[in-house]
């Protein structure tokens, strides 16, 4: 069967009742018939069910369909898209260790490269994704990990997944993928060589602003570990929150399909715009990863971002001049979203921090929703109008 497929038809085992869609198994624990039974299940022996922070079915089937979707041999599903990130580094990296990451990444992730994993004595070099005839020479000999953002938050940078699995396997590196802003509808990072892939499901997964999620899959020897750490920390993801994320996942590749569909338009529509300094799209001619994009993306996802001629304060005023779009701090919505990046989510970081990520004083992030294009334009132009 075809992905889309999978992401349908995979279901836990029916009950007696035999139900057609998947029940919610709201329990903190799980019964045995025997003692036997019991030892087997903690000494790893089966595949029983024990404690929902370990496992539970409304969390298997959401991994068994992602897994189906991103060509993943296991996976593990956690609460939050940054537990995933977190799980994914400190169950596989040590004190002495050293990560190489794209200087583009999510304002948190920076965080916690930056500020929470050298409390652990693990380094870390940030890479310029831009400049990828820079990268072998920032490999270290206690290198352990490549993490990347691609298409990258928010800046839209991407990188050749090929060229990187291959120097990643080079170098016997793990090469952690954060495919979030392309979903596996539109980019499988493993086809090209990732060993794991991970997700914030809050956002294209869920796609209607319900509910937090995270998820990692990947080689079935790193989710061990993983599955180990979390196990032990509890990170897991709820039941209910995994439930309404495996029924997401029945309509993604349509709403990837119509995300994409407005985010083109869009772009196409505002590239000539003289009130931005530039704009990026994947699926613009003018990015300047737009070969790439074409050779590892099916299309070119729900996000765009323009520079404003007039900095933080006309970011600001755009702002404040939307009349339909959302201003919060998600994506991936049914619903367009709007942000000012360096005013919200990264106004954290010092001016160098930002700049080092690419955030630079008048960008704006959209994430193209699915309503009418022609409504999401009029908002958007009236308002890069009124902001001046």
């Amino acid at each position: 069967m075809k992905p889309e497929t999978q992401a349908i038809r995979i279901q836990t085992e029916q009950t007696s009742q035999k139900e057609h869609s998947t029940p919610l198994y709201l329990t903190s624990s799980f019964t045995f018939d025997d003692a036997e039974q019991m030892r087997a299940a903690f000494a790893d022996e089966s595949d029983d069910n024990i404690y929902s922070r370990f496992s539970n079915p409304n969390s298997q089937e959401l991994i068994d369909k992602m897994c189906a979707l991103e060509g993943a041999a296991d996976g593990y599903v956690t609460a939050s898209g940054m537990s995933a990130v977190f799980a994914s580094f400190m169950a596989l990296l040590k004190s002495g260790d050293h990560i190489l990451s794209s200087g583009s990444v999510f304002g948190s992730t920076h965080t916690v490269i930056a500020k929470f994993l050298p409390r652990w004595g693990i380094t870390h070099t940030y890479a310029d994704m831009n400049k990828p005839e820079e990268w072998e020479r920032l490999i270290q000999k206690n290198t352990k990990m490549i993490f990347v953002e691609t298409p990258s938050n928010p800046g839209l940078d991407i990188i050749d997944l090929a060229w990187l699995g291959t120097l990643a396997k080079k170098h016997s590196v793990i090469l952690n993928v954060d495919n979030c802003f392309a979903t596996p509808a539109l980019q499988t990072p493993i086809a090209w060589g990732a060993d794991l892939v991970t997700h914030s499901a809050t956002k294209y997964i869920d796609g209607q602003g319900r509910v937090l999620g995270g998820i990692v899959v990947g080689r079935k020897d790193l989710i061990q570990e993983i599955y180990t750490f979390c196990r032990s920390t509890g990170p897991a993801l709820s039941p209910f929150n995994a439930w309404v994320l495996s029924k997401s996942l029945e309509t993604l590749s349509l709403r990837m399909e119509k995300h994409s569909e407005n985010a083109l338009k869009l772009a196409e529509r505002l590239q000539h715009n003289k009130e931005l300094d530039w704009l990026k799209y994947p699926m613009l001619p003018s990015h300047p990863q737009f070969e790439i994009a074409k050779k590892q993306m099916r299309m070119g996802g729900g996000v765009i971002t323009f520079q404003l001629k007039g900095g933080i304060e006309r970011g600001r005023k755009f702002l404040n001049a939307l009349k339909m779009a959302s201003l919060t701090a998600n994506l991936g919505d049914t619903r367009t979203i709007a942000t000012h990046p360096a005013s919200t989510t990264h106004a954290k970081l010092t001016d160098a921090e930002r700049m080092a990520t690419g955030i630079t004083p008048g960008l704006v992030r959209i994430s193209v929703g699915l309503e009418n294009s022609t409504d999401i334009l009029a908002d958007i132009e009236q308002a890069i109008h009124h902001s001046k």
